[in-house]
């Protein structure tokens, strides 16, 4: 029993420990951007019309980091929804990774596909969600003359470079490491104990697997990517379940996101959201593959 507790603890510390890189540089990055860039205004890359193209293929590199940065940027008003969803939908946190080291030919294959996927996905949500939301207000950026304030909502207009670009982006980044870290522990156990119960879940009927793997990807774990691609690797899973599992499965981001309890009901139009995307590919993936049959 202890010996199971302390492999869910360990787990937690260490995928908490692989969000902290990015949670230091997403601080510093929010701190230049209120302090003293002229180079990021109404054109430049974060909220610019790359950024959605940029975001895919940020999402696209294995690991949950990029989701995380995009979260609190969004939370921010950084960036617009449409690079936000962008990220989220191509992230699939390790489930690429597994499917490449898992020794089966079929799950190796089905990597490329997956990928394309999860890019042209991202790519067209991205920009449909900048389409539809024009008027999207956005926060103002600093012109290296006015102070905004700080994510700390404290003005550190007198503290030094190292404190406003080290110190304080460290002590924030700490904190929504101790989030994280609680978050992950929670899930961490939920998913120990019900592994199995979800893996047999995901096994039901080829037009009933999108619906149930894209509520899996939802849960805000790897766990959830690696049940998701196990089932895929052990044939009990379609391509279909696959595609609609990882489109919806944004990593940490969504815990960032919901951490802000104030906008509940964004977040949860967020969620739903992306779950109704996740839902249409599948199952577009899904008559493809009867399609071609």
């Amino acid at each position: 029993m202890w010996e199971e507790i302390l492999h869910v603890l360990w787990h937690a510390v260490l995928d908490s420990l692989k969000v902290f890189p990015f949670l230091f540089l997403m601080y510093v990055l929010i701190e230049v951007l209120e302090h003293r860039t002229n180079i990021t205004r109404n054109e430049n890359i974060l909220r610019g019309k790359l950024a959605p193209l940029i975001g895919a293929a940020a999402g696209i590199i294995p690991q949950c980091g990029f989701s995380v940065m995009a979260a609190k940027l969004y939370d921010k008003k950084f960036i617009r929804t449409g690079a936000l969803f962008s990220v989220l939908i191509a992230t699939s946190d390790e489930a690429v990774v597994l499917m490449l080291s898992s020794g089966n030919g079929r799950a190796a294959l089905s990597v490329m596909p997956l990928v394309a996927v999860l890019f042209v996905t991202a790519l067209a949500a991205g920009y449909a969600c900048n389409g539809i939301l024009r008027g999207e207000k956005l926060a103002e950026l600093a012109d290296g003359e006015e102070i905004h304030g700080t994510p700390c909502g404290h003005d550190h207009e007198q503290d030094s470079a190292v404190r406003r670009y080290l110190l304080h982006p460290l002590l924030h980044a700490l904190q929504i490491f101790a989030y994280v870290l609680v978050i992950n522990i929670a899930f961490g156990f939920a998913m120990h104990y019900a592994e199995d119960a979800i893996a047999s879940f995901l096994q039901g009927s080829f037009w009933f697997q999108p619906l149930i793997a894209a509520a899996v990807g939802l849960i805000p774990n790897c766990a959830a990517s690696v049940i998701v691609a196990q089932s895929y690797i052990l044939g009990h899973l379609s391509f279909a379940g696959l595609v609609a599992g990882l489109c919806t499965n944004a990593g940490l981001g969504l815990v960032i996101l919901f951490k802000n309890v104030r906008q509940w009901k964004r977040n949860l139009f967020l969620v739903l959201t992306l779950y109704a995307i996740g839902l249409l590919v599948g199952y577009a993936a899904a008559g493809i593959i009867v399609l071609f049959q």
